[in-house]
């Protein structure tokens, strides 16, 4: 049996790129603006970003909400994969990502359709949970602070609906480590494998990202 090793994945993640990771003009420039606009290059890749579109146009998209906008690169992809009157409300601590995200959307033309809200995941989505109504998310994308991963899917789980998405970055580990260092999210992960309401599993894409389908 062929072993793993660090330059096999190094290989595959390139591969994905390559492969599955086309992206117009505008996305293609997006984090190299970003890093030099002084936003950490941190964004998911352009193939977790396709699979964000798919997975976004499988649900009913009509709105998705997003907990870590940074530059606005997940966003975009998100945005797309909603039906034409759909929207995201995407939401960011930094004022300075927020304003380089906000030109971002601008720019790809849905400004229109983004509600981006400046403040911490939780306080927001505490907010937004008294706003919305249950069954109102079809898709909630968590791209944050990994150890309140559980506190995001808690405070907006009902107003997810049956063949609604949970939709996490960085299960398997970080820039800082993996899962078996301590920098991955196992908690999290465990704590929505055992929801009975979801089936739940992870890709290995980049760092991991898990995709959990509300079934009950």
């Amino acid at each position: 049996m062929a072993t793993m090793t660090p330059e096999t994945w190094d290989f595959i993640n390139r591969y994905s790129r390559e492969v599955f990771g086309s992206q117009d003009e505008h996305l293609a420039g997006l984090m190299e603006d970003a890093v030099t606009a002084g936003l950490p290059a941190i964004a998911v890749g352009p193939d977790v970003g396709r699979l964000l579109m798919i997975l976004t146009s499988m649900t009913e998209g009509r709105l998705a909400v997003e907990v870590g906008t940074l530059a606005g690169y997940s966003g975009i992809w998100l945005t797309r994969g909603l039906r034409p009157d759909g929207r995201l409300i995407t939401i960011e601590y930094e004022p300075l990502h927020a304003r380089f995200a906000a030109q971002q959307f601008v720019d790809a033309g849905i400004a229109d359709r983004v509600d981006l809200r400046i403040g911490a995941g939780l306080e927001v989505l505490a907010q937004l949970a008294g706003e919305l109504e249950t069954g109102d998310i079809d898709v909630l994308f968590l791209d944050a602070i990994k150890s309140e991963y559980i506190g995001y899917f808690e405070l907006v789980r009902s107003l997810i609906p049956v063949g609604g998405l949970v939709i996490a970055d960085n299960v398997y580990g970080t820039g800082e480590g993996w899962i078996d260092q301590g920098h991955g999210t196992d908690e999290f992960n465990r704590h929505v494998a055992a929801d009975t309401d979801f089936e739940a599993a992870a890709f290995p894409f980049r760092e991991g990202v898990m995709v959990a389908l509300r079934v009950s």
